[in-house]
């Protein structure tokens, strides 16, 4: 009745302006009319449970790839609404809207499928999360509102008192915030070893364990762990094992194929790939997902918005051909700097001279577009090097289309001890660089004339 009203209140205004004499008339009878057409729209029954959408046939999606005639990344989970948009909707709500009140008992009883508060469920963040999930080969992906809230809800959500969590060493300052400060203030119990050595992984798991995580590529020193054999260690010891896949993206790494058991993202990087705004990914079993995971993230929040799931969401479509375009660039520099004066080391999973050159070819179809190297004279040459560059970007971000570089040692490993991050392999004189999308040569020679230059 509250629709009724209102079309009813907006065809009067109208016709009150019709009965104006001259152009005035003219233009309202043409607002008449979209006024009439959008009023049709809206009478049209929906489909699938869910107000607004209408499913059609030609884009519905089947989980084996032979069955579907286009990429995933580029029409996975589309949905479009009565209006029949090209480009996917955003719907920028908080909440929703229902005819009576015994649907608002009904949703919140899920006695129905329909959506409630953008919090819980959107429109357009459950395509992201859907053409994520169809890219993955995943039962579920549930998002967040960054990478960090991903890791931490993926952990966060399925450790109690009393439980033992295992990780590698190589993590990103805040994972290794979570697993050491955080957790342990639950009374979890935080095991952390050397994820290139086979017997640390047999030691830690000679205790039952809840979940192990990984960073594989490791930032910043790209080490390359075993997922199979973590993987079949650590079910034996009861434990799930969640990879942070964040440098290699679902392009180039499938854990899930490999016998992980959840996959985390900060799809700030790569999937957006455009330095335009933050969300986060964390994808599973469905038993996972739906028990454990989405109560946890419907109680505590951390949601990502509408907008930037359509900013994710269109990311997701030339992910394929920027990852591909990134791993040539990457593999180029890296082949690059090896030949340069006053660089005491170079880590490029592409390079033969890798530690785990052997595993990566194993485990990713391609190495990304992430290098480290070690130039000498310390912090102070790697201050110069990085203040001399006259295209690439000082930034902490990574996966962008411009190259970006930062100093792990003062930016995001700031927090360790100088011992802790000479285990790590983050001298004073390493630099991490993004490889980004523009010109190979014009990269190159930006790094000449820095190196120079320092």
């Amino acid at each position: 009745m509250h629709g009724l009203s209102a079309r009813i209140g907006r065809l009067a205004a109208v016709a009150l302006l019709m009965a104006a004499p001259g152009a005035l008339a003219a233009e309202a009878t043409a607002i008449h009319q979209r006024l009439l057409t959008l009023d049709s729209h809206l009478d049209t029954p929906m489909s699938f449970g869910r107000p607004g959408w209408n499913m059609m046939a030609d884009h519905t999606y089947a989980d084996d790839l032979s069955q579907v005639d286009y990429p995933r990344m580029v029409r996975g989970g589309q949905r479009r609404s009565n209006f029949g948009e090209t480009s996917e909707a955003m719907f920028l709500t908080s909440g929703f809207v229902y005819e009576e009140a015994a649907q608002a008992e009904a949703a919140f009883k899920n006695q129905n499928d329909r959506y409630i508060y953008s919090r819980f469920s959107n429109p357009t963040v459950e395509m992201f999360a859907e053409r994520l999930r169809l890219a993955e080969g995943a039962e579920a992906c549930r998002t967040t509102a960054t990478g960090m809230a991903a890791v931490f809800a993926s952990m966060a959500c399925q450790v109690r008192t009393g439980d033992r969590v295992v990780a590698s060493r190589a993590l990103f300052g805040s994972c290794l915030f979570v697993l050491t400060e955080i957790l342990p203030r639950w009374g979890v119990e935080t095991i952390i070893v050397d994820g290139t050595d086979m017997a640390q992984w047999k030691a830690a798991f000679a205790k039952p364990t809840r979940t192990v995580f990984i960073e594989t590529p490791s930032n910043p020193g790209l080490e390359i762990i075993d997922i199979r054999a973590v993987s079949d260690l650590a079910h034996k010891a009861g434990a799930n094992v969640i990879i942070d896949n964040v440098f290699a993206s679902p392009v180039l790494q499938r854990p899930l194929e490999l016998g992980a058991d959840i996959v985390v993202y900060s799809a700030t990087k790569h999937i957006d790939g455009q330095g335009r705004t933050l969300g986060g990914a964390i994808l599973g079993s469905a038993k996972f997902c739906s028990e454990l995971l989405q109560p946890f993230l419907r109680h505590t929040g951390p949601a990502l918005s509408p907008f930037n799931a359509w900013v994710l969401l269109k990311g997701l479509e030339t992910l394929e051909l920027r990852m591909a375009q990134h791993c040539r660039n990457a593999q180029t520099v890296a082949e690059f700097l090896t030949r340069q004066k006053g660089l005491t080391k170079v880590l490029y999973p592409g390079l033969a001279s890798h530690p785990q050159h052997a595993l990566a070819k194993q485990q990713m179809s391609d190495f990304g577009n992430i290098i480290a190297f070690e130039l000498d004279g310390g912090k102070s040459r790697a201050f110069r090097f990085l203040d001399a560059l006259k295209l690439v970007d000082i930034s902490n971000n990574l996966g962008d289309s411009k190259s970006l570089v930062t100093h792990p040692a003062t930016t995001t490993h700031q927090r360790l001890t100088p011992e802790e991050r000479a285990k790590l392999g983050i001298g004073d004189g390493m630099v991490r660089l993004s490889v980004g999308l523009e010109h190979v040569d014009d990269i190159k020679d930006d790094i000449v004339q820095a190196l120079a230059a320092a």
